[in-house]
């Protein structure tokens, strides 16, 4: 089997991505479907880590905006992207993949902690590791603890599933004639403020030359088309 183009790559999903149709929470029959989603790119070859937002629990962004502390409320955020990742942890080893959570808050009840070394042991070992608690800091969000991680375990890409098929000029569901684009240089993204990711997650990735994917997974299936290279999505990477 040649090897895929992206080989092993960091999923980030939003928390809402485990939503489904319901306002807040996790949906488990959306959790199942992402697993065998991502059992179906393991089996493809692929080498897989996660990092997943707590946005369907709590925004410390906006609640820091309604008279949190900051600090405060992003921890607590962190603490929602824990409960994201071992909702994910649940559905994969239903289906019989073996996984590991690694939390950058440490919490040895529930999760290991975040220790590069055996991150990476555990990828080398066909395990699918699931990042939580962000970097561990407040004011830092999880696009940029996905940045971080796909650098630190040496990621051919970073896959971000949003619920839009890739990036536009404008918000495509506002606008109705908003263009989608193919593919776009790390710059452009930064200097037009396109948002793809939080600023210090691009250039984070721009400078350890790690192309970012955008992609729809709310669409079954999408991830493992757009990993064959057939599925709709756009490309952030450096300039040729």
């Amino acid at each position: 089997m040649p090897r895929p183009r992206f080989n092993r790559i960091l999923l980030k999903l939003s928390g809402e991505a485990l939503m489904g149709e319901e306002a807040f929470g996790i949906d488990p029959e959306t959790t199942a479907r992402l697993a065998r989603e991502i059992a179906e790119a393991k089996e493809a070859g692929h080498e897989l880590c996660l990092v997943v937002g707590g946005g369907n629990i709590f925004r410390g962004l906006a609640a820091a905006a309604k008279g949190f502390d900051r600090t405060s409320a992003d921890y607590m955020g962190m603490l929602a992207t824990v409960m994201n990742a071992l909702a994910m942890q649940n559905a994969l080893e239903n289906i019989g993949i073996d996984t590991r959570v690694l939390s950058a808050i440490p919490m040895a009840t529930v999760s290991e902690p975040y220790i590069r070394r055996r991150a990476m042991r555990h990828m080398e070992k066909g395990r699918v590791v699931i990042f939580a608690a962000g970097t561990g800091n407040p004011f830092f969000t999880t696009d940029t603890a996905a940045a971080l991680r796909a650098a630190e375990m040496g990621c051919d890409a970073l896959f971000k599933g949003t619920s839009v098929d890739g990036v536009y000029d404008a918000d495509p569901k506002k606008v109705k004639n908003a263009r989608r684009y193919e593919s776009l240089p790390f710059s452009r993204v930064l200097a037009d403020d396109l948002k793809v990711m939080d600023a210090s997650a691009v250039a984070l990735c721009r400078d350890n030359n790690i192309p970012i994917v955008v992609f729809n997974i709310r669409e079954q299936g999408n991830l493992a088309r757009v990993l064959k290279g057939e599925g709709t999505a756009t490309i952030v990477q450096t300039e040729e």
